[in-house]
């Protein structure tokens, strides 16, 4: 038998927990019994987490200190535990976590294990949050035990009589497994023998009972059956006496809760009455309040518009008061200035005059000291020749320089011009130029000797600079480089466009770029969107002037808009590869600057033009191995070229015998032969007498290109042998006329002088007719500021209405937000009396 009375019950759920025979499940604490027996056969009690505990009275209680644990934590609350039994202390301490108990030193033999619970730590569950297993002596004795979801928090409850055996070591083990959250114990108590048999019910024979602990069947005699169904039958009638006792007491709690119903229901019929008479009048008021808003919404909006009419013509009277004064000002200062500046008149025109003779004089003076400048200039570039020849040797590229080739070229004397080549192993032929350039040399060492030359065009001279030489040995890095390291063309126009910007106080400048390339003799337009629709020529348009009908001219303003044209011209240009150059030029490629000055000092205007060219490279049929389509690309890059060193030759031929009179050098020019190529005619107005020119010659160290580099040297002494004679302006004939027209214009302003006289005694009679003018405006005034102050003050009581009007209005929606406040509370009561 168990300490105190049975709580189990027959519950399925609570059976499926219990592994081990004849144990049982009380939903409520430890209650001491008076037996003797029963007290004798307790071993030990242990108060799992808390101290020891003694209890005086008829049955002595002794539960030991916490001990014979091994690992875990204590747990420990202040709440009280319901259902606690004769010892609720126990169920306010437990040991929880990861642990076990051993009992030693038992004496070998049956005992019986209860075990306490409580849940003080998850009061607010919810369930499942702690789920355990417990193993005695190594067997499965609870299964997945939840403290929680059988009794709830803070109760106790208890797993009694399992059946357990000491062996000969006398030891007793329980161990705790959490299954979900750490498991907890409060006690533990070990009875000795096993638990006793209940009889609770008969078996299905009617002759045997089964045991409340384990339900087995017991074998009964007929007295024992016989006593049993009396006793089952008494226990019975009272049961049932105490069922009906209870249903009469819960009929006549039905009876009272009823008539308090109906008296609550009652009451609130009474209360939806008042609050529909409420929500009556609630919207009665809305109602009537949203009269008065709409009336206060047209009053508002009447009064806005008013008051915008009002400040409309206020600002409009304030604007016209504004500017009739201004008007009277103005016209003060004009009557007091002319009649102040009569008796002065003959004064200014004599010291206008005498400033005008001293601008004039000082004016030729500065075109004198400037003609002079620019003539000393072209006397010295024409003392050097007005054809340059500058060298420029490249560097071994990577292929030549991992064959360990021998440099032919040596550049011991180069600062004087001088550069040395080694012809046949052990000779050297020394060749002269105005510059050479060794491989170490930039692009800024390059372009700082041809910037005079080509800064030239902004006086308005003829310049050409052209670069020739050998395929594969730097032309097209010399003439347009890279974005890093930009070659002549890019640093000479922004070069021309700093020089303007110094200069636009006294000179004006329009500059014009176009991009051309000649192409099997064909003339081709680099910055055209789509090809044209017919071939392009070469048509002259005056004397020694050539032109390209139908060729896109860009107008330029910066040296932006200039990188994005030579870009655009670079990327449409034709390529090819051959032997000696995989990315090879195969076309001429021409960047022709145009500039027109205008000096406005003098009136004086310029048209010269700059030729910037990269020409195609110039190789042996035989060295390029080319065919087909190369191959007359080749043959048309040596027959330019060809023709342009006859031109050269020419020149160099003629020129001692270079007359200065136009008829004989257009004479001369046809005889030159400047139209056996696309390219020379091109160029004719920029390779005649009247013009300078800047040749680069491009050549290579490496042995293997001997033949080429004597072949382009050659060639550049010929041309360096060139003296076109002194170079001149290119006047701008269009702007000549336009002087005329200022001179007519000069003799104009005598005649205007005179009736400026007339003007000013014209003028004298007007102001006198504005004075009164003034006057009666002033008068007009004066009425407009009075009708402002009376339109002010009715304004001033319109915003005064309309405050008060706004007070009323707040002061309703003050009442209706009440109502609104007791009609809230109100209806919350009444669900409250419902429910």
């Amino acid at each position: 038998m168990g300490d105190g009375g049975s709580d189990t019950g027959e519950d399925p759920m609570l059976d499926s927990l219990i592994c081990v025979a004849g144990s049982s499940i009380k939903r409520s604490g430890f209650i001491a019994s008076h037996s003797s027996d029963e007290r004798e056969r307790r071993v030990i009690f242990v108060n799992a987490g808390g101290e020891e505990l003694r209890r005086q009275g008829h049955s002595e209680i002794e539960v030991e200190t916490d001990r014979f644990f091994q690992g875990g934590d204590v747990l420990r609350t202040d709440e009280e535990v319901a259902d606690g039994g004769d010892l609720p202390s126990i169920y306010q301490s437990a040991r929880c976590g990861n642990f076990c108990y051993e009992f030693r030193d038992l004496p070998p033999g049956d005992y019986s294990v209860d075990l306490h619970f409580a849940e003080i730590v998850y009061t607010n569950g919810p369930r499942g949050m702690r789920v355990f297993n417990v193993f005695i002596q190594d067997e499965k004795a609870v299964s997945e035990l939840d403290v929680y979801s059988i009794v709830g928090a803070n109760r106790a409850l208890q797993v009694m009589n399992i059946p357990v055996s000491a062996g000969k070591d006398g030891v007793v083990s329980v161990n705790f497994q959490g299954v979900v959250g750490s498991p907890t114990v409060s006690g533990i108590c070990i009875k000795q023998g096993a638990p006793e048999l209940q009889l609770v019910s008969s078996g299905r024979d009617g002759k045997s009972l089964l045991c409340d602990n384990c339900f087995a069947p017991v074998k009964l005699t007929a007295a024992e059956n016989k006593a049993a169904r009396m006793s089952f039958t008494a226990k019975y009638e009272r049961e049932i006496r105490e069922l009906k006792a209870q249903c009469q007491m819960k009929q006549d709690e039905c009876y009272e809760a009823w008539m308090s119903l109906t008296a609550a229901n009652q009451e609130l019929e009474k209360v939806r009455a008042e609050l529909d008479v409420k929500f009556f009048q609630n919207f009665t008021l809305g109602q009537a309040m949203e009269k008065e808003t709409e009336k206060m919404a047209k009053i508002s909006s009447k009064y806005e518009h008013d008051r915008r009419l009002w400040v409309a013509a206020i600002d409009e009277l304030e604007r016209k008061m504004k500017a009739i004064k201004s008007e009277h000002s103005q016209l003060s200062f004009e009557a007091h200035q002319c009649a102040n500046s009569i008796p002065g008149l003959n004064q200014m025109v004599t010291a206008v005059q005498s400033l005008v003779g001293q601008y004039d004089d000082l004016k030729m003076k500065f075109n004198e000291e400037q003609e002079r400048r620019k003539k000393l200039y072209n006397q010295l570039l024409e003392s050097k020749g007005n054809i340059r020849v500058f060298c420029r040797c490249r560097p071994l590229n990577m292929e030549e320089a991992s064959s360990r080739p021998q440099t032919v070229v040596e550049f011991t004397d180069a600062k004087d011009g001088d550069l040395g080549v080694l012809m046949n192993g052990s000779n050297k032929k020394i060749y002269k130029f105005d510059r050479v350039y060794t491989p170490k040399d930039d692009q800024c060492d390059v372009f700082e000797d041809a910037s005079p030359v080509a800064t030239s065009v902004l006086d308005g001279y003829n310049v050409c600079i052209f670069a020739y030489g050998q395929t594969g040995t730097g032309k097209t890095f010399t003439m347009e480089g890279t974005e890093q390291n930009r070659g002549v063309n890019y640093r000479t126009l922004e070069l021309l466009f700093k020089i303007a910007e110094d200069r636009k106080k006294t000179i004006s400048y329009d500059i014009s770029v176009s991009v051309l390339e000649v192409y099997n003799e064909q003339v081709r337009d680099l910055l055209a969107s789509s090809p044209p629709a017919k071939r392009l020529e070469i048509k002259q348009v005056s004397e020694g002037v050539n032109h390209v009908p139908g060729v896109v001219d860009m107008k330029v303003e910066n040296v932006d808009e200039v990188w994005n044209i030579l870009q655009t011209g670079s990327n449409a240009r034709a390529v090819g590869s051959n032997n000696v150059n995989g990315h090879s030029s195969r076309s001429h490629c021409m960047i022709c600057t145009v500039v027109r000055a205008k000096n406005l000092v003098t009136g004086e205007c310029t048209r010269s033009k700059l030729w910037l060219v990269d020409l195609a490279g110039s190789e042996r049929l035989a060295k390029t191995d080319v065919q087909g389509e190369r191959l007359k690309e080749a043959q048309s890059i040596n027959k330019s070229l060809s023709a342009l060193g006859d031109v050269i030759s020419a020149l160099a031929t003629k020129s001692s015998h270079i007359p200065y009179s136009l008829a004989t050098c257009m004479l001369l020019i046809s005889t030159i032969g400047f139209r056996n190529s696309k390219l020379t005619h091109l160029l004719q107005d920029s390779l005649g007498g009247d013009s300078k020119t800047l040749m680069f010659v491009q050549i290579s160290p490496s042995e293997h290109d001997l033949g080429e580099t004597v072949s382009s040297l050659n060639f550049a002494t010929r041309v360096r042998g060139v003296e076109l004679g002194p170079a001149k302006k290119q006047s701008d004939t269009t702007e000549i006329q336009k002087l005329k027209l200022m001179l007519c214009q000069l003799k104009c302003k005598d005649d205007t002088i005179r009736k400026l006289e007339e003007n000013v005694q014209v003028l004298e009679g007007k102001t006198k007719s504005k004075e009164q003018f003034s006057k009666s405006q002033q008068d007009k005034i004066i009425d407009l500021e009075n009708q402002v102050e009376l339109k002010a003050e009715l304004c001033g009581h319109l915003e005064k209405r309309l405050s008060h009007v706004y007070e009323k209005m707040q002061r309703k929606e003050e009442a209706c937000y009440s109502f609104q406040q007791k009609v809230i509370s109100f209806i919350i009561l009444a669900t409250f009396q419902r429910s």
